[in-house]
């Protein structure tokens, strides 16, 4: 059974400020790879257990998308009773190391 897919706030915060960041809408290449994320993302909604939990606590689990140096870490967490996978954040890979603070 497919799971829904929903964005919290700040998932679509950092969605929003990635689009700008590429300039998607100036850029052919920065748009297809932008729309990749985003299927990538929706494409959790079979199968989202497939990917690695990082924090036990909290069960989130981690989507590594692109090639280096250019890799996005969507974090999220899989609901069951709800079906739902609820995504959390979207980060650069390079980024320090990740805290449950980030979440805020």
């Amino acid at each position: 059974m497919a799971y829904l897919v929903e964005m919290t706030a700040r998932a679509e915060r950092d969605f929003a400020d990635l689009y700008e960041a590429l300039a998607a809408g100036q850029s052919s290449a920065a748009r297809r790879w932008y729309s990749g994320l985003k299927e990538a993302i929706l494409g959790l909604e079979e199968l989202p257990h497939r990917r690695p939990m990082i924090r036990k606590k909290g069960r989130i689990r981690q989507l590594l998308y692109g090639r280096k140096p250019h890799v996005y870490l969507v974090l999220y967490r899989v609901l069951e009773k709800e079906k739902l996978v609820q995504v959390l954040h979207i980060r650069h890979g390079a980024r320090r190391r990740f805290k449950s603070a980030d979440l805020a």
